[in-house]
């Protein structure tokens, strides 16, 4: 496995000395040895796409062309997946369910016309079966479904839930449940279970300068790992006992190596770590190379030993933390300001560097989570090597904003 080229403000800067920043960009070499440590970490098991995390038709499809065993998207909206069918893109698996009834009228349409590759949309309750159903006609082929199983840890006796609050479906008696209750309703087809275990897929457990919260998180991430690969092992044999199970679904980034290992599981997901944003940067079991980011001008200097760059506030969804805020990359030593941090059309810098910054020099930025930083930009630079190879448009770039 190959080593990408070192990633240095002087590299950065040859390489766009034409480019009016801000702009976005992506580095290839990067991203291709993330992308093959992932496959090594994933063991035998085939990668599907996160297309959430990337938000770039033209990467997504790099992507599969990469490796076989990069094989289908988990989308994050209906209304995507339906582009991407129309786009000629098989193999979709919708991660979250949908209340779209226009769009799952269109599923419908599309399923009618070729079931068998028709995307898989995601149900945990009676609900979502009913809304499925309200759009079929009486003799429409059924549309194919995925239930969500809740992969959240329950400590202390089920006092403490730790993991994403997803589903409702969390014991094997009630993921049966569920699935006798598809069984008997001809219209809808279960194909496939998929289980997110974002307590350790999605959590670091080296957190810089809080020793004993990684040991907390080691102790919880190995309980959560076992709890579960035995309960998922349980829930699927116990509806394939009346039910055939083509995909059974599981892992992120962070948990390729642990969910991969398990028998019961066909494929793991990956999305982030193509681009590896700072929230993958404090794992102990990989390390990722920063793939993306951005750059922006410095327009100010309130101060000599200060320099204040042109927007950069792109904060990442999710707990209201510092670990949201974008982090100043390159030049190395730069820090945001702890009053202002990232702004909306300012951010200012602070550390040695900033110093030697002056108006028109730039900056080059990362933000926190993957597929976030494309909703601020219509197209990415692609670098390889010590030039830009191409430049793409992100969702946002070809007029498409899901969410």
């Amino acid at each position: 496995m190959s080593s990408p080229p070192q990633q240095s403000h002087q590299r950065y800067e040859r390489i766009f000395a034409e480019i009016e920043a801000p702009f976005a960009f992506v580095d290839l070499d990067a991203m291709w040895a993330n992308a093959d440590q992932m496959l090594d970490r994933a063991g035998r098991k085939p990668i599907r796409v996160a297309t959430k995390s990337l938000r770039c038709r033209a990467l997504i499809e790099e992507i599969l062309g990469r490796d076989a065993r990069f094989s289908g998207l988990l989308t994050y909206t209906l209304a995507e997946t339906l582009w991407l069918a129309e786009l000629g893109h098989e193999d979709l698996l919708l991660a979250y369910p949908t209340a779209d009834s226009s769009a799952l009228r269109e599923l419908a349409l599309r399923s009618a016309a070729d079931p068998e590759r028709a995307p898989l949309v995601m149900v945990d309750c009676v609900e979502h079966l009913e809304a499925i159903e309200a759009v079929l006609g009486a003799d429409a082929p059924p549309i194919r479904v995925c239930i969500d199983i809740d992969a959240s840890w329950w400590a202390l006796g089920g006092r403490i839930k730790i993991g994403p609050k997803r589903s409702p479906v969390h014991t094997v008696e009630q993921a049966v449940a569920l699935a006798r209750e598809i069984e008997r309703r001809p219209q809808i087809e279960l194909d496939a279970l998929m289980a997110y275990e974002g307590q350790i897929a999605g959590v670091g457990d080296q957190p810089p300068g809080r020793r004993f919260r990684a040991r907390a998180i080691r102790f919880m991430q190995r309980r959560s790992a076992k709890e579960l690969a035995e309960r998922r092992a349980a829930i699927v044999a116990a509806i394939s006992e009346f039910c055939e199970l083509p995909i059974v679904n599981g892992g992120g980034t962070g948990s390729l190596e642990t969910t991969g290992a398990e028998e019961a599981v066909t494929e793991v997901t990956a999305g982030s770590g193509f681009y590896a944003p700072t929230l993958f940067d404090h794992y102990s079991r990989f390390t990722l190379s920063p793939a993306a980011g951005y750059a922006l001008p410095i327009v100010r200097k309130p101060a000599p030993e200060m320099a204040t760059a042109l927007g950069g506030g792109y904060l990442a969804s999710g707990p209201g933390d510092a670990a949201r805020l974008p982090s100043p990359w390159l030049p190395e030593g730069l820090e945001l300001d702890p009053e202002e941090g990232a702004g909306e059309v300012q951010t200012p810098l602070l550390g040695a560097p900033a110093a030697d910054l002056g108006v028109g020099d730039r900056v080059y930025m990362r933000h926190a989570k993957a597929g976030e930083l494309c909703e601020r930009f219509d197209v990415l630079h692609l670098v390889e090597g010590d030039r830009i190879v191409d430049i793409v448009p992100t969702y946002r770039g070809e007029g498409k904003t899901f969410l």
